[in-house]
């Protein structure tokens, strides 16, 4: 029953954010593993429009931050309130104790604003003062940003960007879905568009996650996710070239948000089972932000996609 309420709203997602079936996937995977995804392409790609979908869908309230270099970390975590009546201090939070967060363009902001998300994202906890909030026990964090305009941006620090689970890459929609965009939007603006978005309650969902806990990964595939991550520590021992290309490899983050993306992705696929296809799939959004390359990979065009590719060819399953 989970399984299906969860499909709905894949497939609901699916028609209302044409083209971009990866940031869709990407969505769902990080709700069901209790993860938080970063997103990167272009502007005008419904990055916004996917997850104010989703909050459609899904029980609980959804804000979305507009990242400026302005913005002060308690316009994100809130702050204490002098109330001069009575001489005290109220509590007011900020936008992150919502249940969907929307980090819009968070490299536009400075680094102590991106850093107030940190305790937040990995701890669902912020500590204000002497107190510790507990965040809701659902907190999704979407952040995007725009790859074109990179003037008067601040590159997230390798510490932050490890705390999403996935980073989605997406481009320009081909011409098919181009004109599947233009008639959504034109019945949209006519009111034409009478899609009921499914409902799916906390309790639904935190049950679903269960689910997602108990699929079975086998002794053969957990090692083979350790492979994968050790070769990224140590890439001159299996090849020159990765050698050359990474300067650090990815921590021990990467490892378990690669088994729980793995363990969703055979859930939403109706198997009570990992297979070596799932691992390979999730490694590409799980990895590419955690490899940090060297000079000499800048120098030769390479990216992290191709690392990963060439670590899948040089790991075999045992």
């Amino acid at each position: 029953m989970n399984r299906e309420k969860v499909q709905e709203v894949r497939q609901f997602l699916a028609k209302r954010v044409i083209g971009q079936p990866d940031l869709v996937d990407g969505l769902m995977l990080a709700l069901l593993a209790d993860g938080h995804i970063i997103v990167e392409g272009p502007p005008g790609l419904a990055k916004t429009r996917a997850i104010k979908e989703l909050a459609k869908c899904v029980e609980g309230s959804f804000h979305r931050v507009q990242f400026t270099p302005d913005l002060l970390p308690a316009d994100i975590t809130g702050t204490d309130i002098y109330h001069p009546e009575d001489g005290s201090f109220v509590f007011q939070p900020g936008p992150i104790f919502h249940h969907l967060l929307l980090a819009d363009e968070i490299n536009r902001a400075p680094a102590k604003v991106q850093s107030a998300l940190l305790e937040a994202m990995a701890e669902h906890q912020i500590t204000i003062g002497r107190k510790t909030y507990r965040l809701p026990d659902l907190f999704l964090v979407m952040a995007t940003q725009n790859p074109i305009e990179q003037e008067g941006t601040y590159p997230l620090p390798e510490a932050q960007l490890d705390r999403f689970m996935l980073h989605i890459k997406i481009d320009y929609p081909d011409a098919q879905s181009e004109l599947e965009i233009l008639r959504l939007n034109s019945d949209e603006a006519v009111g034409q568009v009478n899609i009921d978005a499914p409902r799916l309650t906390q309790s639904e969902l935190f049950s679903a996650r269960n689910e997602v806990s108990r699929i079975e990964i086998s002794d053969s595939l957990e090692q083979y996710i350790v492979s994968i991550v050790m070769t990224t520590r140590n890439p001159q021992v299996y090849d020159s070239d990765l050698g050359r290309w990474l300067s650090y490899g990815v921590s021990s983050r990467a490892s378990i948000a690669l088994a729980r993306c793995a363990k969703a992705r055979a859930w939403l696929s109706s198997r009570n089972y990992v297979t070596p296809d799932d691992i390979q799939i999730c490694a590409y959004p799980v990895l590419r932000h955690r490899l940090v390359l060297s000079m000499e990979a800048e120098a030769d065009n390479v990216t992290p996609t191709d690392v990963i590719e060439k670590l899948l060819k040089l790991v075999a399953v045992s």
